[in-house]
């Protein structure tokens, strides 16, 4: 009996005008895309509307939808940017907007900055932990001098790809695993 194929988001981690992480999301599904081994979609945290944590009723429309969707995935991958030496506040918000939907998850961390957002992706590793979400070891990441044009268009190295494969091959081997206790 084949067994289904797990859903895994690829979240966006920034909702600023101008911003580069759609492009970093696509090209990370269309490499998992061409791998046929999870069902692979771009969650982006901008649709939602998500207000402030502590702020509104708890019943807006977009907070409801945000926390049904993370239900319906087994694992993420998350695109990061560093911002101030950490994540962006809003993917800080979306994280905090939910809590037990994340639990026994995996997830992976693309992340990019001038320091290839090692700093952000260490912050959220941290989050991560308390959220009981599983994060993977294998962590692409991105240089705005390297791997961006002009600072906004994404030209990824062709090194990257290997770690890419990586990182999503045990994102959804943990997300698989972990599955089972949920």
């Amino acid at each position: 009996m084949a067994q289904e194929k797990l859903n895994i988001g690829i979240i966006l981690g920034s909702t600023r005008q101008g911003r580069v992480s759609p492009q970093v999301g696509e090209w990370v599904k269309g490499i998992a895309d061409k791998r046929g081994d999870a069902n692979y979609e771009i969650v982006d945290i901008s649709e939602y509307k998500l207000p402030f944590l502590g702020e509104g009723s708890g019943e807006e429309p977009g907070l409801q939808a945000w926390n049904q969707k993370l239900a319906s995935v087994d694992g993420f991958v998350f695109i990061v940017q560093e911002y101030n030496h950490s994540i962006t506040g809003a993917l800080k918000n979306a994280l905090d907007s939910a809590r037990d939907v994340w639990y026994n998850k995996a997830a992976g961390i693309v992340s990019y900055g001038s320091t290839g957002g090692a700093r952000a992706a260490e912050h959220l590793r941290g989050i991560c932990g308390e959220l009981k979400i599983a994060d993977v070891r294998t962590h692409p990441t991105l240089s705005l001098f390297t791997d961006f044009e002009n600072f906004s268009e994404f030209k990824p190295a062709e090194l990257h790809l290997q770690n890419v494969n990586t990182m999503l091959d045990e994102v959804v081997s943990w997300s698989g695993a972990l599955k089972t206790l949920r």
